[in-house]
């Protein structure tokens, strides 16, 4: 998106401008981003509504900050206790003095939109005191897990002990409606509902068999004295038995502190509904029925439905704890996970690990503080953000609690409340938050801002407002009912009349205000747009501050403002759309002369006069002499990664944009728009590259070069080696044989003068006087002839 479009989509969200207030009240309850302007700052065809606007809109538009209503939310703490640091052996304190919630009352004025903050600590007080009430079922079940209750008391005190010094306990009992057909009616199951020799107690719905009491052996003796009952069906009457514990305080005898129930049974439940069957209908009104310790309207109300028991529970700060054997866990699971602050233990067959179980149920409980609210007033919402130990923080629901909080730990809470609207007749509400099972909480007034400060100095039946037919405050009149107009002068029954129609045609036309607004009482209130920047003025709504002419997406090009259609220039701007610069900085070269004294400068650019000259100031000449040599290095280090700038090139040589063509029919040649340089250079390897260089009609450098060196080919070796070796060998044997044919010719020569000589020479006959012949005749004397 361009830089006008993001700011066109953002200002179409410009809810002050939509609402169309036509009071200061109005206009705040809108947004907290809204503001109305008291000072008299309307142009001429605006309506009273255009004084409600963003504050930055409504300072641009000439509206003093003095002038602008625009009152904001505020808090106060009334109570701010802070949390209690206490030992198990220190002082005891009596409950009420101890604190583990701050701060405790606050009073936040709310404007619609604005989020009132606030931290709210909680600290688990070391030895805080607490009461057990221990709700068991005495169905014929249970036998053998009453024996095991009946020391309960002793024990469980023991134990409490090592948590707190201050602990209570109480014991009640429950089995069943006392109607057909959840026991036997008749007279004898009525005594003694259990079969064969078992003495049984007769049937009760709920009984409160010990109110609360720091007496473990009064607990012992109590329970030791209960007897087993018993009815038809296997579900039992928990429910209404858990109510009662819960609604008759007085009764069972809770204080403002630790306040546990732990409900035991081997069995499922009964609930809402189930009444029918013994003929019951009312619904469980959810209030106490105790009489001499016995719920006495069994018969009368139905089982309370599980929302009843959540909120009765929730109501009274009574966490609960089920000790259910193993067969019906999966029921309590889920029901668990429908009370809050609840937790589920597995009791054994005859109760005997109940202390454990309790011990660990209100350890997982204590340990999780879960905040809850009253219910809000319309409009207003509220958030949470936790900060829990070891730096855990949560939001949405999970900032509601925080887990694994021990003794002496302190968490915090940042908590957030937002009116979206004032509510009916603007009175205060009242909302409390508190840690779920703990007595504690904070009492928050919420006061609404509905109305601007200067409402309160607004004149009724103010002469302004049309011989007093309207209040005017805050700069604008309020009319009353039936009146409309700016100064309420006209009555709604006058607005369509054909006279006053008249007054608000331009030049007698047809087009009422110009179509760009609405004849009211004979004056035109011009239409407001999306853009609250963009405004229709004027006697007739025929001016308006958005149709100028524009300049890159800009009206008035970012330098003037439109007036009527006509783009009035800031200083140094000139041209229609004000896209003109009397500036002539931007023209000077860095000889300091305007367009390197080559070029006229118009509108803040260079128009070179000189065609070879390009650039801003008209300082670059593609086609002079030295182009090629000089961007000889960048272009052999960017293309090829060679030449002497090659470790440089990033920084030296990213002024030009390179493109690399194929081969050299690919480069640009002559004849465009621009001047063109075509360069032939060669590398340290005498290789040529080619390309070429121009300056565009964006004054962009642009490099176009052959992505392949023009390298010589090398020489053939094998062919030069044989040449070589053959010539040696011919020029051998040439050399032989010119050397054998010499030899012939000198020999030939030899032998002719010999044989010249010869036949040139005469020889003499002689006898040699030292010859002796070599042959010796030799006779045998004795040879005979024969």
């Amino acid at each position: 998106y361009t830089d006008y479009t993001v700011h066109h989509l953002i200002i179409l969200w410009n809810e002050c401008i939509k609402a169309n207030a036509k009071s200061c009240g109005e206009c705040i309850q809108v947004g907290a981003k809204c503001g109305w302007c008291t000072d008299p700052f309307l142009k001429q065809g605006e309506a009273t509504s255009t004084r409600c606007d963003e504050l930055e809109s409504l300072r641009k538009r000439g509206c003093s900050g003095a002038k602008v209503e625009n009152p904001r939310g505020s808090q106060e703490a009334l109570k701010n206790k802070t949390v209690t640091n206490r030992n198990k052996g220190a002082k005891k304190l009596r409950p009420e003095d101890i604190t583990q919630i701050q701060p405790q009352k606050l009073t936040l004025s709310l404007r619609s939109g604005e989020p009132q903050s606030f931290n709210l600590k909680f600290k688990r007080a070391e030895d805080y005191p607490i009461d057990l009430y221990y709700l068991m079922d005495l169905s014929y079940s249970m036998k053998d897990d009453l024996e095991n209750v009946k020391n309960l008391g002793t024990q469980l005190m023991l134990e409490m002990s090592k948590i707190t010094s201050d602990f209570r306990i109480g014991f009640g009992s429950f089995v069943e409606k006392t109607v057909m057909p959840y026991i036997s009616t008749t007279p004898a199951k009525l005594l003694n509902p259990c079969t064969g020799d078992q003495n049984c107690t007769s049937p009760f719905s709920y009984k409160n068999v010990l109110k609360l009491t720091s007496n473990g052996q009064e607990f012992n003796t109590l329970v030791g004295r209960q007897q087993i009952s018993g009815n038809l069906d296997s579900p039992e009457g928990g429910f209404d038995a858990i109510m009662q514990v819960a609604v008759c305080g007085e009764h069972i005898g809770w204080r403002n502190v630790t306040r546990l129930l732990v409900f035991s049974t081997d069995a499922g439940f009964h609930f809402a509904g189930d009444g029918k069957l013994g003929g019951i209908v009312l619904p469980n009104d959810g209030k106490c029925h105790l009489e001499n310790n016995m719920y006495t309207m069994s018969h009368y109300y139905d089982y309370p439905s599980i929302a009843h028991l959540v909120q009765k529970l929730s109501d009274n700060n009574i966490q609960t704890i089920f000790a259910i054997t193993e067969e019906f866990q999966p029921v309590y699971k889920e029901l668990k996970n429908l009370i809050p602050k609840s937790a589920v233990g597995t009791l054994s067959a005859n109760s005997s690990n109940v202390i454990n179980l309790i011990i660990d149920a209100y350890n997982s409980l204590s340990s999780e503080v879960i905040l809850e609210n009253s219910k809000l007033a319309e409009g207003v919402t509220i958030a949470y953000q936790s900060r829990c130990k070891n730096g855990v923080t949560g939001e949405g629901e999970m900032g509601r609690k925080c887990s694994n909080i021990s003794i002496g730990d302190e968490v915090s809470f940042t908590i957030s409340i937002t009116a979206k609207q004032c509510p009916k007749m603007g009175k205060p509400e009242t909302i409390k938050i508190k840690p779920l099972g703990f007595t504690e909480e904070v009492e928050i007034a919420l006061n609404f801002i509905c109305e601007c400060d200067c409402h309160k100095n607004g004149t009724e039946n103010s002469d302004i407002c049309h011989k007093g037919n309207g209040t005017y405050e805050c700069g604008a009149c309020r009319c009353n009912e039936g009146r409309i107009g700016r100064h309420c002068e006209c009555s709604t029954n006058e607005v369509t009349s054909e006279d006053l129609d008249k007054n608000c045609r331009k030049d007698n036309g047809t087009d009422i205000c110009s179509n760009n607004g609405d004849c009211v009482c004979g004056t035109c209130e011009c239409k407001k747009r999306e853009n609250p920047e963009e405004r229709y003025s004027g006697k007739f709504c025929d001016c308006d501050n958005f149709n100028c002419d524009r300049s890159n997406n800009k009206l008035c090009g970012g330098h003037g403002h439109c007036e009527c259609r006509v783009c009035i220039c800031d200083a140094n701007w000139t041209g229609s759309a004000c896209d003109c610069s009397l500036d002539t900085t931007t023209c000077l070269a860095s000889n300091k002369q305007i367009c390197n004294g080559r070029g006229t400068c118009e509108c803040g650019t260079c128009k070179c006069t000189d065609p070879k000259f390009q650039g801003p100031t008209c300082e670059i000449c593609p086609t002079c002499p030295g182009v090629c040599a000089e961007h000889k290095e960048c272009v052999q280090c960017r293309a090829f990664g060679t030449g002497e700038k090659k470790e440089t090139c990033e920084r030296d040589c990213s002024y030009f944009n390179l493109i690399k063509v194929k081969d050299r029919d690919k480069l640009p040649q002559p004849g465009q728009a621009f001047p063109l340089m075509h360069c032939k250079e060669r590398d340290a390897n005498d290789c040529w590259f080619y390309y070429t260089y121009a300056v565009n009609n964006n004054t962009e450098k642009e490099v176009h070069v052959v992505e392949t060196l023009d390298c010589p080919a090398g020489p053939d070796i094998i062919p030069i080696v044989a040449g070589v070796v053959a010539g040696i060998v011919l020029i051998g044997l040439a050399l032989l044989l010119i050397w054998k044919l010499l030899m012939i010719i000198h020999d030939r020569r030899e032998f002719a003068k010999f044989e010249k000589e010869k036949m040139n020479a005469k020889w003499d006959t002689g006898e040699n006087p030292i010859y002796k012949s070599a042959v010796t005749t030799v006779v045998n004397p004795k040879y005979e002839g024969k």
